[in-house]
């Protein structure tokens, strides 16, 4: 019993130094690794034993390149002219070789997107971000802009950060997508871009040759030593609408019976701001309304804001606030509070006719 487990421990130990001394990657044994087998034969000649015979063969593992890419998490909410709108994406390196992977960017022409919808809109000024501080977040000053992936070991991921533009003409609802590729490149000393591969053409060769062996992407074929995936942004916007109404409060001759736009009369204007459903909240509402020469605001009256409305007409509601001011050109001016989808706000002013 001690001698069989002296055995059982004795080939342990051997396996474990047989898995330090190759490591066990899901790609396979490491390319340029070179494996040999010698074979013995023993034999007699008249009954004494002779010098064995052996013979040896060498063979040089090829690189087999195979990348793929994720795009992570649901589309990314922008806004109209919103600037470094970042979304996500996952690189692997499954090859069984240490690969530089090049980065490209490029928008989608048409079609469905990634996370459904239409593409429809194009964003611009591409960037590329490394995942700096493993954290899986974009982090603006700390992760570090790349133009490719240094260095990728086998069976390694990285995560990608890509940053863009969005257009400020585009409206609620539209999707930007786009497409992430990556390409296999030849690793050489860090910090140095290695150069394109290529798949090795013709019989194995006795060194390292290339063998493509990715799957197709969105827009890329298999065993083409690249990997494209698809993302997309789509678009959070207000759906603002503005409606200026007036009133007349009374006239000189009339009073406040069925009052007429006479000089002298007083009417009040009342400004509707609306966002519609579905639509992103509206901050910083600020108004800015220059008055006619033909009237005279009554600072009396004062100015009121964040009113409400009911069926299209203002309410005299909302509390004081504004500004007036009468150079260089008499103006009302007064902000709103934030404005939800379906909410709407007034601001309301009376003036004199002159």
């Amino acid at each position: 019993m001690k001698h069989a487990n002296r055995l059982l421990c004795a080939a342990s130990i051997s396996a474990l130094f047989a898995l330090g001394a190759t490591p066990a990657y899901a790609a396979g044994t490491t390319a340029g690794a070179t494996i040999t087998n010698t074979v013995t034969v023993n034999f007699q000649v008249g009954g004494v034993a002779q010098t064995a015979q052996s013979a040896s063969n060498s063979v040089t593992v090829d690189r087999k390149v195979n990348l793929t890419i994720v795009n992570v998490g649901s589309t990314t909410s922008v806004s109209p002219g919103q600037t470094a709108a970042v979304t996500t994406f996952q690189v692997t390196n499954s090859s069984n070789d240490t690969l530089d992977l090049s980065l490209a960017a490029l928008n989608q022409s048409g079609g469905t997107a990634a996370h459904g919808g239409t593409d429809a809109i194009d964003v611009s000024n591409f960037k590329y971000y490394a995942d700096t501080n493993s954290n899986g977040v974009y982090d603006a000053g700390t992760d570090t802009q790349i133009t490719w992936l240094d260095e990728v070991a086998a069976d390694t991921t990285k995560t990608v950060f890509v940053v863009s533009d969005v257009p400020l003409t585009a409206t609620n609802g539209q999707v930007a997508g786009i497409v992430l590729t990556a390409r296999a490149e030849a690793s050489g000393s860090a910090g140095t871009q290695g150069a394109l591969l290529t798949a090795t053409a013709g019989a194995n060769t006795s060194g390292v040759d290339t063998v493509f062996a990715d799957g197709a992407g969105a827009t890329d074929s298999a065993n083409d030593g690249a990997y494209s995936v698809k993302g997309d942004y789509t678009v959070s916007a207000a759906l603002l609408t503005v409606t200026k109404t007036s009133i007349l409060i009374s006239d000189p001759v009339s009073g406040t019976t069925n009052p007429k736009a006479i000089p002298g009369a007083v009417m009040e204007y009342c400004i509707i701001v609306s966002n519609g459903a579905g639509a992103a909240t509206s901050t910083s509402l600020s108004i800015s309304d220059p008055l006619p020469t033909t009237v005279t605001y009554n600072s009396g009256y004062g100015i009121f804001i964040n009113g409400t409305v009911t069926g299209g007409t203002c309410n005299s509601d909302g509390s004081a606030g504004g500004s007036y001011a009468a150079t260089p050109t008499p103006t009302v001016s007064g902000g709103l509070a934030n404005l939800s989808a379906g909410a709407s706000e007034t601001l309301r002013f009376r003036v004199t006719i002159n």
